[in-house]
């Protein structure tokens, strides 16, 4: 058994003892949903190839407005992250990836990987929605009040509401 396919049974055995939702797609391709408390649910990717596995994990779309607070805020956080870090995608989308070496691939490494990209997306989601989506947030919030419907999920962002920028 070659390198990759020795670290796609790694990966595959990982995740058949997890209780976490996940697929292969392909031979050497893996699809894991994390799930999380601000941020619901995290889908990553973990590509096995020839001489790492990468991971990349979406977490926002491109931000609608402040942009650059948003990234530079992402560039501080990436300074407390271990592993992943925050990269964005041509579209300005924000994920996290990172590469792990197949010669240090384990099922403690799996878990620790999963584990820093579940606390750096959920820890940062609210974040970079009341930076990048604030406007979206008060029009959401008036727009429910308006018909009745619940704000539940929007509880975190009351602040913003007294905000106009």
């Amino acid at each position: 058994m070659g390198d990759t396919a020795a670290a796609s049974a790694v990966v595959r055995e990982f995740l058949a003892g997890s209780e976490l939702d996940w697929s292969e797609p392909s031979p050497d391709s893996f699809v894991v949903t994390l799930p999380g408390v601000r941020k619901q649910a995290t889908t990553c990717s973990l590509i096995v190839g020839t001489h790492s596995l990468s991971i990349n994990a979406f977490v926002a779309r491109h931000p609608d407005e402040s942009h650059e607070a948003v990234y530079r805020w992402l560039l501080r956080r990436n300074l407390r992250t271990h592993g992943p870090a925050f990269a964005l995608d041509p579209l300005g989308d924000i994920y996290l990836v990172g590469k792990v070496p197949l010669g240090e691939l384990s099922a403690d490494t799996l878990d620790r990987l999963l584990g820093a990209v579940l606390e750096a997306a959920d820890e940062s989601f609210n974040t970079i929605l009341e930076l990048g989506f604030a406007s979206a947030i008060r029009r959401e919030w008036d727009w429910r009040r308006k018909r009745g419907e619940p704000t539940t999920n929007l509880a975190a962002f009351t602040h913003l509401l007294d905000r106009q920028d």
